[in-house]
């Protein structure tokens, strides 16, 4: 069972979508602090519901985040014998990245995309300083903007996926983050492979941004919530079951949909 995190299993006290009254909010877990401040959280029901997830299957967690990033993240439950990083530049194993699975992601992105250099040639002169807020690389594969979203230019991403497309570059606008990713640079590619060591038979995948179509689209059932980038694009799939659930709330049916669907095997 492959699934993104944020958003999807944790939340930010922005992303919580709480709408009940404040007497009747569900208690939260804190699982992630930045900076010596809580960041993320996920509902104490959530944190149940992953325990059991995490003890009867292969619990994957999967990120775009740095490992780095991801390491700040304490998950309830058994820790992952597996998580894959940087959307699927490193599969951790016991926290550790498998160097094999490295060198293979970085041949492929050598032989069939243009230098990270380049594209973030591209990113500097073309971005403008009245909306750009912070550049970033993660683990020397992809690029990222942080940008003020209501000063972005639509045609300016699209723009840049047009010039990135032929490069063998893809580009995503995820709420203030602009992603370059290399197009081989896939969750669903290193979740195959977790699949292949771990002899799974059968993948189930949840996820909410643009990041994550590939790897719902690779799974053999998948779950998206109510909120985040799929949603706002309507995007769908057959296998795909789009939850109306949003928030915290979201992430408590995805696990509920991961034991019935796990408990459906045997």
């Amino acid at each position: 069972m492959a699934s993104d995190l944020d958003r999807t299993l944790i939340y930010s006290a922005a992303a919580l979508q709480l709408p009940m009254p404040d007497a009747e909010a569900p208690r939260l877990l804190c699982v992630e602090v930045y900076g010596r401040q809580p960041l993320s959280y996920l509902t104490e029901t959530a944190a149940a519901l992953l325990t059991e997830v995490a003890g009867a299957t292969v619990f994957v967690p999967t990120t775009t985040r740095t490992r780095e990033q991801y390491h700040r993240i304490h998950l309830p439950g058994p820790a992952p014998r597996y998580a894959i990083c940087a959307n699927g530049g490193h599969i951790l194993v016991d926290g550790v990245s498998d160097r094999d699975w490295q060198d293979r992601v970085q041949a492929r992105i050598a032989d069939e995309c243009a230098p990270l250099a380049e594209i973030r040639a591209h990113l500097a002169t073309t971005a403008d300083p009245a909306w750009l807020l912070k550049d970033r690389v993660a683990e020397d594969l992809f690029a990222y903007l942080v940008v003020e979203r209501s000063l972005l230019p639509e045609q300016w991403v699209k723009e840049l996926a047009v010039w990135a497309r032929p490069r063998g570059w893809t580009v995503s606008l995820q709420g203030r983050k602009i992603y370059a990713v290399p197009a081989p640079l896939t969750k669903s590619a290193a979740m195959h492979e977790v699949a292949r060591r771990t002899g799974a038979t059968r993948t189930l995948a949840a996820g909410d941004s643009l990041l994550d179509a590939d790897l719902l689209l690779a799974a053999d059932l998948g779950w998206r919530p109510g909120h985040g980038e799929l949603a706002d694009d309507g995007w769908h799939a057959p296998h795909v079951e789009a939850l109306a659930e949003r928030g915290a709330a979201a992430g408590e049916e995805i696990l509920r949909r991961f034991l019935t669907a796990a408990a459906s095997r045997h």
